[in-house]
Order: structure tokens, then sequence, then C-alpha cells
């Protein structure tokens, strides 16, 4: 495994970044897909296979890298795509077909197309010879596309492809916090023993799978990752495109970590309006903020769809706020002490231990603990995990 960097000297680079916090200035982050030099030598002359999706862009979001790809020559024979498809469309965890690409005509192999189909059969991967991984993830372990990503390695690795990851910042790379997945647990929400909001980019992830031994193939992989330049894992990184439909603002982004628990109960947390993952509700929920799910784009059956629902509206929590709480279960504990169900209904459902990644965290909400005392019980296994990636890092912490 090799890890392209640049000869920029360390004491350089923090008294920018130093400066830039002093005044206020964001740093100029350059993501691996734009640093070209590092990586079209790589590919001349080889067929490549693209894993990516809307997400993407280089040249301030006004190039797919496919095109940049193409516009450079590179052989590109195949795209593979990951939830919610190649342009981000799809709802999540809806099933998408394979297809072409209706700018380029590349075939588009789907990975998020349903057990019937096997993109990584061998007629496919003999189609290329290096897989090139573009995708911008959001940095927590219930976000398929590190899962996409692994897969993919999986099969390069069984196949003898090279594997190349163009990183991207994580827009959370600053929260390392929540449960470490218990792997007996192990779903299609969380692949890895690592926390919910795991801080590393997935460059770094990728290198950590390698060195780890996390990879199916126990002969390894042959990967490079290009890494960004101008980022840390402080850096307040601005996404230049939705990183999926539900995903609409940076304040979605930062509350993801722990509203999205709410998909594992009875509760909405605001798919089918303007502001999911950023407000929540039931119909029988005291609280003061009232809306009302409605089937659209992205969330074509919503839960809760049609039905008036009453509870808290999140936009008003500064970003430092929430960045600060971390993965925080006083959302749920909130809805759960405040909500009235009728008979025979649940508040949670089965998916909730497995976004949890721990069944301790349910059963103490039921008992009424707190949200500290929640958090307490994952302190020792963050702490360790902190360590068992720090050799994987490529970016400063700060």
């Amino acid at each position: 495994m090799r890890i392209f960097a640049t000869d920029m000297k360390v004491t350089v680079t923090f008294l920018i970044l130093a400066l830039f916090s002093i005044f206020g200035l964001q740093a100029q982050v350059t993501v691996g897909a734009e640093r070209t030099g590092l990586y079209l030598p790589l590919l001349k002359g080889k067929r490549v296979a693209l894993l990516s999706n809307h997400t993407g862009l280089v040249n301030s979001g006004k190039e797919h890298t496919l095109d940049m790809l193409l516009r450079n020559g590179v052989n590109v024979t195949a795209i593979f795509s990951p939830e919610h498809g190649f342009r981000g469309d799809a709802d999540a965890g809806a099933h998408v077909s394979s297809s072409r690409d209706s700018k380029t005509g590349l075939p588009i192999y789907s990975l998020y197309g349903g057990k019937k189909t096997d993109p990584t059969s061998p007629e496919i991967m003999n189609s290329f010879d290096v897989i090139v991984s573009d995708m911008q993830d959001v940095g927590v372990r219930f976000y398929t596309y590190y899962i996409t990503m692994m897969r993919m390695m999986n099969a390069a690795a069984k196949a003898g492809k090279q594997f190349i990851v163009l990183d991207r910042p994580n827009p959370i790379g600053m929260i390392v916090d929540g449960p470490v997945l218990d792997m007996k647990l192990k779903s299609g929400v969380g692949a890895l023993p690592i926390p919910v909001a795991h801080g590393m980019t997935l460059g770094e992830l990728a290198a950590m799978i390698v060195g780890e031994k996390w990879l199916d193939n126990a002969s390894g992989l042959d990967l490079k990752v290009i890494p960004c330049d101008g980022y840390t894992h402080a850096t307040r990184y601005e996404l230049p495109v939705n990183p999926s439909p539900n995903l609409k603002s940076m304040k979605a982004i930062y509350l993801y970590p722990s509203t999205c628990f709410f998909e594992g109960t009875c509760m909405s947390l605001g798919r089918g309006t303007g502001e999911p993952f950023e407000i929540y509700g039931h119909p029988g929920m005291k609280g003061p903020f009232p809306f009302t799910p409605k089937s659209m784009k992205g969330a074509a059956r919503p839960p809760l769809m049609d039905r008036l629902c009453h509870g808290r509206d999140l936009r008003g929590l500064s970003d430092d706020e929430i960045i600060g709480a971390g993965v925080d279960f006083s959302y749920v504990i909130d809805a759960y002490r405040n909500t009235t169900l009728g008979p025979g209904q649940k508040f949670f459902t089965s998916f909730f231990d497995k976004l949890a990644g721990d069944t301790r965290i349910r059963r103490m909400i039921e008992q009424g603990r707190s949200n500290d005392e929640i958090r307490a019980i994952w302190a020792d296994d963050v702490r360790k995990f902190r360590k068992q990636r720090a050799p994987y890092l490529l970016y400063p912490e700060n």
C-alpha cells in the first residue's frame, strides 16, 4: 500500500492553517480528484472502472470526475454506482438497476441493485485493470458509501485489480464518537467495528481496512490513496453538492449522527419535508413544531406520510453546539418520553439496534437513563479506536 503526498513542509502548512483559524478564513481544500498529477500517470495505458456518483465533482463543482478523466484521455470502460444511484436521486435503500450513462454511453453497474444482480462477476471484473473510487462520504458508520467501497475493495483483491481512492474531506471529521459496532449486529448499515462518527476520510478508512485485515481476501489489496491538500480534521468543509437526497444542508449533516436513529423508531425525522434530519415528530408527540410529511422526489413514501406531526425543530441550534454534543441521544430520549402511542404500537423497531450497533442503548432509553449515562458506555471503546486508527490518518487533527 502506498500513500502519495506532496513535498510541502509540515511546519509551513500548520502556520498557514493557524492563520486561517485566527482570522476566521476558510482554508482552500483541493480534493484528491483534482490532484491529477499524482494519479493520471498511474492510469496511462490501463482500462479504468470508476466507482462514483453525483458527488464526484471537480473544478468547483463544474465538472464530473468521469468527464475530467475522459477529457484527459483515460480509458474508462465501466462505472460502478453506490446507494442512490450514479445521479444520486434514488430513495434511501431503493434498488437501482444497472444501466448506461446517458452522456457517455458507458455501462453503469449498480451496487445497490438487489441480490439478483452481481456487478462484480468475473466477466465484468475482467473488463478493466484498475478501479478508481471517488465519492463524498459524510463520516458516519451507517452511511453506506464506505460499505460499497469496501465491497469493491474485496472484489478488486479477489480479482487482483489495483484500487485507487481519490480522497475527499470528511465534513464531520472533527467528531469521533458513538458506540463501536458490535459485529454481531453487522448489517447493510454497519460493516466495521468503528464508532458511529469515526472521524476518518474514505481514503484513511480504506487504508485502515487493508491494514487491519478487514478484507475478505487474506492476500490483501494493491491500494493507493490520493490525499486532499489543505484539509485537516478540524476543517469545516462545505460540501459542493448534497451527498444524498435527504441530506439537504450542512446543518442536516452535522445532526445526522444523532437524528438518524429516528429511522429505527415510529417517529418522522422529516423525510418528505424540506428539513429532513433537522426536525422530528409524531402525531402522538407533545411538541411545539407542526409538520406534515408529503411524497416528494427522494422520499416517495416517507414515514407518517400525510399525517400531521408535532415535535421539535432543531434548525435554531448552532453548528458549534451540534458538533460539540457529538453523538447525542437526547433527541430520541425526548421523543420517547413525550410521545403517546396507540394500543399495540411500539416506539422502537429492530432497525434501531442495527443503527446503534449496540443493544444496550435501546434498553437504557426504555429504563429512563440520561444521555450522559448512555454516552459513558462507549467512552473507553472510542479511546481505544482513536489509538487503533492513528497509524492510518493522513491529515492533522487540528
